[in-house]
């Protein structure tokens, strides 16, 4: 009998600001040995190197991501230094350049899990809405829609205009799940690391993806209060 096909979340990064939140989901994905399949728009290598002081490489790909997910958001370099450990299997991550529209993902018949876009620009969000297709990122947003899959957008720009609006109101009546990039504070935030992962974690709660990166409301007042609990 032939093994269960990989079936990676395909995560795309575009240009808005906001590298932490793409950060924390990859990560937790990892953690959780979800397989994904990482898309890196052309406008999101340059947020990654105004943001972090590092390139994002189609040939150095790896070695690239593995910086970036040790990274914390306070910009500390070795924040998570395991994040992705140099012994994990090189199925469980896949880089596939935005320009490559022959890309694996770019077909309906390509299993994949569903889509996270984290952060998504607006003008990320018109592509997708529109149906575009303009590069790999916002083409696997289409396929993703039309194959009736999880498509989660993070939306990561303030204030937003009248045709962006309408543009979200299509992606939700498409199924997308239109996710702003809103952290809480009832979590008992005390670093901004940990509103950065409120937002990752919220994106993998629309997805269906168990984590542990926030501490969960349970009907108690004051509990902004006490510390997060990664129990």
């Amino acid at each position: 009998m032939d093994a269960e096909p990989r079936r990676p979340w395909i995560v795309g990064v575009s240009g808005a600001s906001g590298t932490p939140y793409a950060a924390a989901v990859l990560r937790a994905l990892i953690a959780a040995g979800e397989p994904v399949d990482l898309v890196v728009s052309r406008a999101a290598r340059l947020t990654l190197l105004d943001e972090t002081g590092h390139p994002f490489r189609d040939a150095h790909w790896r070695e690239d991501l593995r910086r970036w997910l040790a990274r914390g958001a306070d910009g500390s370099p070795d924040a998570f230094p395991d994040a992705l450990p140099e012994d994990a299997p090189e199925e469980l991550v896949r880089h596939w350049p935005a320009g490559d529209l022959a890309a694996g993902p770019s077909s309906g018949s390509y299993p994949a899990r569903g889509m996270l876009i984290v952060p998504a620009s607006t003008a990320c969000v018109a592509g997708v809405a529109l149906g575009l297709s303009k590069d790999l990122l916002q083409r696997v947003a289409s396929v993703t829609l039309k194959e009736r899959r999880p498509l989660v957008v993070a939306v990561r720009e303030t204030p937003l205009n009248g045709p962006t609006l309408q543009q979200l109101v299509a992606l939700d009546r498409a199924g997308a799940v239109v996710l702003p990039a809103s952290p809480a504070f009832y979590a008992g935030a005390r670093h901004i690391q940990d509103l950065v992962d409120f937002v990752a974690g919220r994106a993998l709660d629309a997805a269906g993806v168990p984590h542990r990166l926030y501490q969960r409301w349970r009907g108690g007042l004051g509990s902004a209060g006490t510390p997060p609990s990664m129990a």
